[in-house]
C-alpha cells in the first residue's frame, strides 16, 4: 500500500490483518518503486494524492508491467479530480476515503 496519511494507512493495516493479508506499507511512492519487486506482488493499493512521484504515474508504471499487479486506487479527492488523474488509464478499481469494513472484499476478493 501506498499512502501518506497515516489514519487511513493505519486503518487499512488494521483491517488487512484482520483478514489474514499481508500488507506492506510504504509513505512515497518513490520508497514504493525502490523497495519492491513488481512483479513478484498481486495488489497494490495506491492513494492518488502522494508527494513526489503522482499516484496516476504509479498506476501508469504498474500497468506497463505484463500480468502486473491489480491496481486498487484510493482517494478523498472529488470526483471531477479523480476522473481528470485517472482519464487514458486502464480499468482501475476505486474505493472512496475514508476506509471502511468492506475495502478487504474490494481489494482481496477472496475476503468476501
Amino acid at each position: 500500500m501506498i499512502e501518506d496519511d497515516a489514519a487511513v494507512a493505519d486503518a487499512l493495516v488494521a483491517l488487512c490483518a484482520a483478514g489474514g493479508c499481508d500488507l506492506q506499507r510504504f509513505h512515497s511512492a518513490e520508497a514504493f518503486l525502490a523497495t519492491v519487486k513488481l512483479d513478484e506482488i498481486d495488489v497494490v493499493v495506491v492513494d492518488l494524492g502522494l508527494p513526489g512521484i503522482s499516484g496516476r504515474e504509479v498506476i501508469q508504471r504498474l500497468q506497463d508491467i505484463p500480468d502486473g499487479p491489480r491496481v486498487v486506487v484510493i482517494s478523498g479527492k472529488s470526483d471531477r479530480e479523480i476522473r481528470h488523474e485517472l482519464r487514458g488509464l486502464h480499468q482501475t478499481q476505486f474505493l472512496r476515503k475514508p476506509p471502511t469494513g468492506d475495502w478487504l472484499g474490494e481489494i482481496i476478493p477472496s475476503a468476501k
